[in-house]
């Protein structure tokens, strides 16, 4: 049974959107039969949709009773087809999941099939299993998408459990019938296929690189403050100067061509400039992030010239830190600058409210107290207030937080309201301090907005400016710039939930849809700089060489761009000569005859008559029509390339068009022929011998095995029943030796995939021997006697030698960005080969010493792992990665054989000694049999003891937090030293002697940070275990702290003493029974609760530190030059 009927809409709050078998994929999923890739969030492309419909949008809903659900038996099933908007739409499920164990539910484009080429479509949509016991439990799940042909259905692969749908008791199946219901809401959208954003807007958009649709957001901001841009064509460059490797000339010939162009512009020379590679240009990175570095960056360019000090001129402000006592009169002030400022989003309705979250006041008393030198613990208020805020203010939205309780980061769409203008100075300067200057009028007028549309870990960026302030708003999304109301720009970026009004005016309640769309940065421009700030900005502000540099490459591209649309017209003629083949052979190329690419080529229409482009060719090479003879090149089954007949008369009163179709099967563009010249005694062209069925035309090389040189030497006529007999003493003539000198022949059959060359029969026929048009014979003096120990004695060896000839550049691993050396090598050479050719560089005995590590092509970093011992077959192997063949191979010279250190594992372990203070690094290689109790074993006869029977314990330790003691028959070989630091240290008398009701616990240090007036817990030193007694009061506890880790008394009354639970500190009085705060016994797992010291951050920091940071899923953004 199905329905359709507008009705409203129960939300389901929060609901997650995950696609359980991938960690990195939040959010919807086109339908994928079969295991699925890892995508970004879906709202990439449907970001760029959602803000341009031309209409109001239409919804329905439509309902779906399945009966006999348990009894289906196939593999996906659809609806009926149902309309809304105009265009038809279907349900499609998975009963038994689309390779999941779960309901797998997909809204589909019912007739994506017949709809015409370049289709598509956007929908706000939520599908949902409804629960017929409890409504309240109906499983809901929204999202949006833009269709296509590409993606005609769009939603969920993991919707619900199959043991939660399955299961009678939960609701979802009632006498075997489950009801899904699917509400839909459509909006029309432009076309931009024709799409002019100049001439409709009068600027230009940015391409996307690939997903730098973060940094053309920003870019299109800073653009868009004309003073900027002025700052940016002042700051000095040259002509010398290369825009990808001159950030101030990128920006300058980016900003020139936002300015000038008539359509969209590239920036990869701006990121060429920043230092960064393809894969940089992949990585979606942080709007903020990026801001900073690059207004750092520009700030430090600047220095010492006419423009220095721009950048703290536009968008540097002041606050002031304060903490102020209550009973006492002592106050502590720190000003601190700042280019934008953190506003929190959650808890606020909008812009003020995050102001005056920000200038909160925070008491410091009870457990909290501030310590105020002599006064010492006092009751105090802390907080911040602004000194000065800039001309041009950045505010930086904070969508993204961490989810303590899902251990995730995650977006915040709530409603965030901002206003067109934003009075700072309201109720009377509240958000001031004593020290502003209360004559600048603090108003603001928004510039511009930009929006992140989609998930945490992915989406689309976009900005609405309004350039001059006027009440017309423009949105930069990438390419497309286009005209926008003032409503597109504020209200519907305020995130929150979104209200589609209903068809039917049945019903009152509209549908509402989760907005991923939201604003993510604004600008603000005071209203008292504005004339300065949004100044003119013309030709005379640019750099000369910069103009003509600029102009010189539009002429280029309009140039090309006219190349290429007559390119159609026009055929490219490539013509190969003896002089090409002399001039390459034995130095760019040793197989076949020509690299075509290198000899002359040219552009002639495809309605000329062959007959004309010889003259052509005559008036270009000097060459009269009546001594030229054209050879149409041919590929051959072995992959050679070789002249392969002459072109007929007939042939040659065609038009070159006509003769490029015949020539190539391919339909490419170009025609190859081979150019025959016969040169007679005075070394003039005379005509073409003629040429019978019977004549061969063959090419010949001539190797020397001594100078290990081939070269080309010319091309003969042969007769296909003549022998190489009767051809020796001419080509002993052709190349200068004795007519009587005895050669070898050689064919040159294929070299791909390996080199076949053989031995020619110098008796038996050509036509015997198979030898056709175009074949190569290669040929050699004949070695005497005691000259075979010639490195590569004959053709065959040296084409071998050529083809795996393989130069490789070996770096030291611990030095991977300097070169070290180089060493000819063979692809074919085996592991042994390679390692004793480097061991003999180095000057070592023992190439079982030298370990190799591969390189990764694409982070132009070594692989993580190195190469085992004898593991590949060849150096090939080595080189290969993907479909890339490096050159690059980092070396290790060990102090031990790899086969035995491959036998053993090496630990690096921090050892603290009882009473010393400096740790001591151990590397302890012990068999991967090895056991902790080893290790501590070998530990010991390593380091001083504070007593010879000294217990030992191995612990890990991460991020200043103890996470695991180590049990002592643990297996050593999974244990990871390379992102965590591994501590020995003895185990104290006091530990050993545990009483039934002592507890032993950990104890680390911190201190507490304040960001954007939010206080976090940082943990920083030496973590350690503590015996506590029961009934111990602090007071005693402190005593042994104090003792354990010799700390003088004026220090320690400064400390603080709490206890933390999942980051939360409760401070503790002297009094306070420690005992009872910690229930556990274990210590295993009870990292999260622990006894905290709470100081400043004195500690020296140690060099073992390993490394503390784990691999997280986003990259920093760095500008490296």
């Amino acid at each position: 049974m199905t329905m359709l009927t507008p009705q409203p809409l129960d939300r389901q709050e929060d609901e997650e959107m995950l696609v359980p078998h991938s960690d990195f994929v939040e959010g919807p999923q086109p339908l994928v039969e079969g295991p699925q890739p890892l995508v970004e969030a879906p709202a990439d492309s449907a970001g760029t949709v959602d803000n341009q419909a031309s209409e109001e949008p239409q919804a329905s809903r439509f309902t779906w009773a399945i009966e006999n659900f348990s009894r289906l038996n196939v593999k996906k099933l659809y609806s009926d087809v149902f309309t809304v908007g105009g265009y038809k739409w279907r349900v499609l499920i998975f009963p038994k999941g689309n390779n999941v164990d779960y309901l797998s539910m997909y809204l589909d484009v019912a007739d994506s099939a017949n709809l015409p080429y370049g289709w598509n479509r956007y929908s706000q949509f939520s599908l949902a299993v409804v629960n017929q016991i409890h409504n309240k439990y109906t499983i809901k799940k929204d999202t949006h998408h833009q269709f296509s042909q590409r993606e005609s259905d769009w939603g969920f692969t993991s919707f619900m459990p199959l043991g939660e749908l399955y299961d009678p008791n939960k609701g979802y199946l009632v006498n075997d019938t489950c009801v899904i219901e699917a509400d839909v809401a459509v909006r029309k959208v432009i076309d931009y296929w024709s799409y002019d954003s100049k001439k409709e807007t009068g600027y230009v958009g940015l391409k996307n690189q690939g997903a730098t649709c973060y940094m053309n957001s920003l870019l299109q901001t800073l653009y868009h403050i004309p003073y900027f841009r002025k700052a940016v064509y002042h700051m000095p460059t040259t002509e010398n100067d290369m825009p990808s490797g001159s950030i101030p000339l990128a920006l300058q010939s980016l900003f020139y061509k936002l300015q000038y162009n008539d359509t969209s512009v590239a920036t990869k020379e701006l990121t060429k400039s920043f230092g960064w590679d393809t894969y940089d240009s992949f990585m979606q990175h942080d709007v903020q992030e990026l801001n900073r570095v690059l207004c750092e960056k520009l700030e430090d360019k600047m220095k010492g010239t006419v423009v220095e000090g721009t950048i703290q001129k536009l968008f540097e402000g002041h606050h002031m830190n304060y903490i102020e006592c209550i009973n006492v009169d002592f106050k502590s002030t720190r000003k601190e600058s700042f280019y934008d400022l953190q506003l929190d989003v959650k808890g606020c309705k909008d812009v003020y409210a995050s102001f005056d979250k920000y200038v909160e006041v925070e008491r410091l008393e009870g457990d909290n107290k501030y310590h105020a030198e002599e006064h010492g613990l006092q009751d105090a208020k802390k907080g911040v207030l602004f000194i000065d805020f800039p001309p041009v203010l950045q505010l930086q939205l904070k969508r993204f937080e961490y989810d303590f309780m899902r251990d995730t980061m995650v977006k915040i769409n709530d409603r965030y309201e901002f206003p067109l203008e934003l009075d700072l100075d309201r109720d009377n300067g509240k958000y001031l301090s004593p020290d502003a200057d209360r004559s600048v009028r603090n108003l603001y007028m928004l510039h511009s907005v930009l929006v992140h549309s989609g998930g945490v870990h992915g989406g689309h960026y976009y900005a609405f400016i309004r350039p001059t302030l006027t009440d017309q708003w423009y949105k930069f999304d990438d390419e497309r710039v286009t005209k926008e109301d003032m409503k597109r720009a504020l209200e519907e970026q305020y995130g929150g939930e979104e209200e589609l009004p209903q068809t039917n005016p049945g019903y009152n309640t509209p549908f509402k849809f989760t907005k991923y769309s939201n604003a993510y940065m604004l600008v603000y421009i005071r209203v008292s700089d504005k004339d300065k700030i949004i100044c003119d900005v013309d030709e005379k502000d640019i750099a000369e060489h910069l103009r003509i540099r600029l102009k010189k490459e539009q002429e280029e591209k309009e140039d090309k761009r006219k190349y290429k649309a007559q390119a159609h017209l026009y055929t490219i003629i490539k013509v190969a000569r003896d002089e090409d083949l002399r001039e390459q052979i034995g130095k760019d190329i040793f197989f076949d005859l020509v690299d075509h690419d290198k000899v002359h080529s040219f552009r002639i229409q495809k309605q000329m008559p062959f007959n004309l482009f010889k003259e052509e060719v005559a008036k270009e090479l000097g060459i009269p029509v009546q001594f030229q003879r054209f050879w149409i090149w041919a590929k051959r089954q072995n992959h050679t390339y070789r002249p392969n007949r002459p072109l007929t008369p007939q042939e040659e009163a065609q038009t070159v068009g006509a003769l490029r179709e015949v020539s190539n099967k391919a339909h490419n563009a170009e025609l190859k022929l081979f150019l025959e010249v016969e040169l007679g005694q005075d070394l003039h062209p005379v005509p073409p011998p003629d040429k019978s069925k019977e004549d061969i035309l063959l090419f010949f090389k001539l190797y020397d095995p001594e100078k290990e040189e081939l070269r080309y030497v010319g091309r003969l006529f042969v007769k296909s029943s003549g022998k190489p007999i009767e051809i020796l003493t001419k080509l002993n003539e052709l190349v200068g030796f004795a007519p009587d000198e005895e050669i070898e022949l050689f064919e040159e059959i294929k070299f791909e995939p390996s080199v076949m060359c053989e031995p020619l029969d110098k008796r038996a026929s050509f036509r015997f021997s198979q030898i056709e048009d175009g074949d190569i014979i290669c040929f050699q003096k004949r070695l005497l006697p005691g000259k075979e120990q010639v490195r590569n004695p004959d053709v065959l060896c040296f084409m071998a030698y050529v083809k795996n000839r393989q130069i490789v550049h070996f770096r030291a691993l611990e030095r991977p960005k300097e070169d070290g050396f180089c060493l000819e090598l063979a692809k074919n050479h085996t592991y042994d080969d390679v390692v004793e050719r480097v061991a003999q560089h180095l000057g070592l005995d023992d190439p079982s010493k030298i370990r190799l590590t591969p390189h990764n092509c694409y982070s132009q970093q070594p692989k993580p792992n190195p190469i085992k011992y004898r593991s590949v077959d060849q150096l090939l192997d080595m080189l290969v990665h993907y479909n890339q063949i490096s050159d690059i191979l980092y070396y290790e010279v060990l102090d031990i054989p790899l086969p035995e250190l491959q036998c053993l594992k090496t630990l690096k372990v921090a050892f603290h000694h009882a009473t010393k203070d400096e740790a001591i690094i151990l590397n302890i290689r012990l068999p991967k049999q090895s056991t902790v109790g080893d290790v501590l074993n070998e530990i010991k006869t390593k380091v001083e003891l504070s007593h010879p029977n000294a217990e030992l314990r191995l612990l890990e330790v991460f991020y200043h937090k103890i996470y695991k003691i180590f049990p002592l028959s643990e297996k050593i070989e999974n244990i990871n030293d390379q992102y965590w630091t591994l501590r020995a240290e003895e185990i104290p008398e006091e530990e050993k002697k545990l009483g039934p009701n002592d507890r032993l616990i950990h104890v680390y240090h911190f201190t507490k940070e304040s960001a954007q007036n939010q206080m976090q817990v940082q943990n920083f030193g030496e973590p350690f275990f503590l015996v506590i007694h029961e009934g111990e009061a602090l007071a005693d506890v402190k005593v042994r702290v104090q003792k354990k880790l010799q700390v003088p008394d004026e220090e320690l009354s400064k400390w603080k003493f709490a206890f933390l639970s999942l980051g939360r500190p409760e401070y503790l009085q002297d009094s306070d029974i420690v005992s009872s705060r910690f229930q556990r016994r274990d210590v295993y797992g009870a990292w999260e609760q622990y006894l905290g010291l709470e100081h400043s951050d004195t500690t020296p920091k140690r060099t073992y530190a390993a490394n503390q940071n784990r691999h997280t899923f986003e990259k920093p953004v760095k500008i490296y030059n």
